[in-house]
């Protein structure tokens, strides 16, 4: 996808004028400006009342694979974030929901599973942000992801590096940043292939057809008008292709497909491919009292899975060749205004459109609609089609009012709303209330209530009727429409400072919902569909500890969950009726559930002020695992318990050349991650086993 040509000539006109401005006898400290507008910037969206975790340049390096690592890798390390297969991560017991943010502007929701469009190579700065959120945050509640980019400023220069190791891994990347007068400008792009893309579903060390090849890329580019304004442009990409893992010795389903029952499951051949293309065009404004940034953003997204087609008629019944896409566009006006020394009211405007498009074509074999039994071994073909537009929007105004030195409160007001597969409104009021006692204490209690729209990209149109008396025939037939979710999210928490450097936070949540989202996975192609339970709770406390100071920094984090849901009442032709009927009169717990989440790591600089400097560091994840199905019981146990220790040493050999050595899961534990039970689950998965990574960066 490209920028408008509408985006590209304002953005040059106004560099131009810019150049010309600073030509003509205007003198600006332009990196006093940029970091002035950048703090500006972040002024205009809050945190106040919500909790917050920040990982900075030395935080992201420490990480083991450092600006390698994926970004849901990097959020492992927050409080309160459980792992899951494909990359996917839970924020305090929600299944996905996270929102994430560039420079402030909340990017659409996409289709990819397996790929991450965004990577933490972009990040100068990373934050996630949950709990009660102020009234700017809306649609995605979760958590949000607030990305701060590299600049031209805050990293300039060219960095060249190669990245590999184990399952046959290569990484190269290049990155440059640099300025010419009041324009600055980073671009980046990163190629990965390996035999690990996708979670292996055996235990076995080794996974069979499990190749992946990846791009990722993000150009920036800003001028600075005058002091007080500054327009940028963000491009960024991802291409990937992924072979589906194989789960040999499986048995088929006993079906006769052109004359044959058998196959090998180790032999299959199916892949899927998954391309995103984002652009965000900005101008911020900054003056004394008020701080505004206007945004207009695009994004076009693509997801194609190319079946095995005997293998997957023998074993599933069907083989579908999907191909999924969606494009979006829309505006985002955020602003504050500084009224007096008491208040500061922000308000701001969201509006998006978006086009979704489904095709597909499916084998399927008949069926005698009396008994069942199959009547032909010739596969049927079965196409199907979609195309659906809508569009969501939503408004905001609240107000930051110091009521006494040491108490703040910030009360506001959404109003949101979505037309797509349902239409849907509600106003969503806000409210956190921050007091400190002291300069070291921090206590916290707010309430938000929250709607959040269905993922207008994954909600399913298939024609179930078509099916009907196949093998590829849904366990049923009832379809209600996928809601949006309404919730009562309560939540209060305490920050400490014990000395300098050291600081503990404690946090509990409550949440009520109706109409509950969760996604689940069912059959191919491999991407999450939507469904509501009709009543949902979530509660859980995080307890965090984080350490910086000198050649030392260190933290721990434990979080306690619980997530629970009753009665499906929408995208019900997925599921048996039997654990439809449980569902109805029984709480259950989430898929994603997960009781006890643990992460802990240290970090030791030897030699700091030295071009020869040694960064030593150590993680480790526990986990109590998410739930399987037993029995009549949906999700009625949890999976074993797991725990993976990974470590990290940065060396640099001269003042602009550094080798790293990660080592992922020391101790080569085999633990797994999904069972292929459960509700909406799939297919089992397993964690990476023991993985050695070396690279070497050469900076110019």
């Amino acid at each position: 996808m490209r920028p408008s040509p509408t985006y590209l000539g304002l953005l040059l006109s106004m560099l131009a004028n810019a150049a010309h401005a600073q030509s003509a006898d205007l003198t600006l400290d332009i990196d006093v400006v940029a970091r002035q507008l950048d703090a500006a910037r972040q002024a205009i969206q809050p945190n106040l009342g919500a909790s917050s975790w920040t990982f900075g340049q030395r935080a992201l390096a420490d990480i083991p694979q450092g600006p390698n690592a994926p970004l849901n890798q990097v959020m492992l390390r927050a409080p309160g974030v459980a792992n899951d297969s494909f990359g996917q991560l839970h924020v305090r017991g929600d299944h996905s929901n996270l929102q994430y943010r560039l420079n402030g502007v909340q990017l659409p929701e996409g289709l990819s599973l397996f790929g991450q469009t965004i990577q933490s190579r972009f990040a100068r700065e990373i934050t996630l942000l949950t709990g009660s959120l102020p009234a700017q945050y809306g649609f995605l509640t979760a958590g949000v992801i607030d990305i701060q980019t590299k600049t031209g400023i805050t990293d300039p220069g060219g960095e060249i590096s190669v990245y590999g190791g184990s399952w046959n891994w290569l990484q190269p990347s290049i990155s440059y940043g640099g300025r010419s007068g009041p324009v600055d400008w980073f671009v980046t792009a990163d190629f990965l292939r390996n035999d690990r893309g996708i979670e292996n579903p055996t235990a076995k060390f080794g996974a069979i057809h499990d190749t992946t090849n990846q791009l990722h890329g993000l150009a920036y580019v800003s001028g600075i008008v005058d002091p007080d304004t500054r327009i940028s442009l963000i491009l960024g990409g991802f291409d990937g292709q992924f072979q589906i893992p194989n789960n040999p010795g499986q048995p088929t389903n006993g079906f006769l497909v052109r004359g044959t029952f058998e196959a090998d499951s180790g032999r299959l051949r199916a892949s899927q491919r998954e391309q995103t293309a984002f652009s965000i065009l900005s101008l911020q404004k900054h003056t004394d009292a008020v701080d505004l940034q206007i945004s207009a953003y695009s994004r076009a997204s693509s997801l194609r899975y190319s079946p095995d087609w005997m293998g997957e008629l023998l074993f599933n019944g069907i083989a579908q060749q999907a191909n999924r896409s969606t494009v979006a566009h829309g505006i985002q006006t955020d602003a504050s205004w500084r009224a007096d020394d008491k208040h500061t009211i922000r308000f701001g405007f969201m509006g998006q459109v978006e086009t979704t498009k489904a095709k597909s074509f499916s084998e399927v074999l008949p069926l005698d609609p009396t008994t069942g039994l199959q009547t032909s071994s010739t596969p049927l073909g079965i196409a199907d089609s979609s195309r659906k537009s809508g569009g969501r929007f939503g408004l905001y105004l609240q107000d930051e009012w110091r009521i006494l030195p040491t108490v703040t409160l910030n009360a506001g007001l959404r109003f949101d709303g979505y037309q797509q597969y349902g239409s849907e409104t509600d106003i969503s009021p806000r409210v956190n209330v921050v007091w400190k006692p002291t300069e070291s204490t921090s206590l916290h209690l707010g309430y938000a209530h929250y709607f959040v729209p269905p993922p207008f990209a994954l909600v399913s149109s298939t024609s179930i009727a078509k099916f009907l008396d196949t093998s590829g025939a849904a366990p049923g037939t009832l379809n209600d429409r996928v809601k949006a979710e309404r919730s009562e999210y309560f939540d209060i928490g305490i920050s400490q400072v014990v000395l300098p450097g050291l600081t503990l936070s404690a946090d509990y949540y409550y949440k009520v919902s109706r109409n509950l989202l969760d996604e689940g996975q069912f059959g191919a192609p491999i991407v999450q569909t939507p469904f509501n339970y009709a009543k949902g709770t979530s509660t859980g406390v995080t307890l965090s500890a984080s350490y910086d100071r000198g050649p030392w920094s260190a933290w721990f984090n434990v979080a306690y969950a619980r997530s629970m849901g009753k009665n499906i009442v929408s995208s019900q032709f997925n599921f048996d009726q039997a654990e439809l009927d449980y569902i109805r009169s029984a709480w259950v717990h989430l898929d994603h559930d997960q009781k006890w989440t643990g992460s802990a790591g240290i970090s030791y600089t030897l030699n700091g002020d030295t071009g020869h400097a040694t960064r030593l560091s150590v993680d480790a994840f526990v986990q109590s695992g998410l739930r399987a199905s037993t029995g009549a019981v949906p999700n009625g146990v949890a999976l074993p318990t797991y725990g993976v220790v990974n470590l990290s040493w940065q060396q640099k050999l001269t003042p602009t050349t550094e080798f790293r050595l990660d080592v992922l899961n020391v101790g080569d534990a085999v633990y797994q991650i999904r069972d292929g039970s459960g509700i909406g689950v799939g297919a089992p998965q397993f964690g990476l086993r023991r993985t050695i990574l070396a690279g070497l960066t050469q900076r110019f």
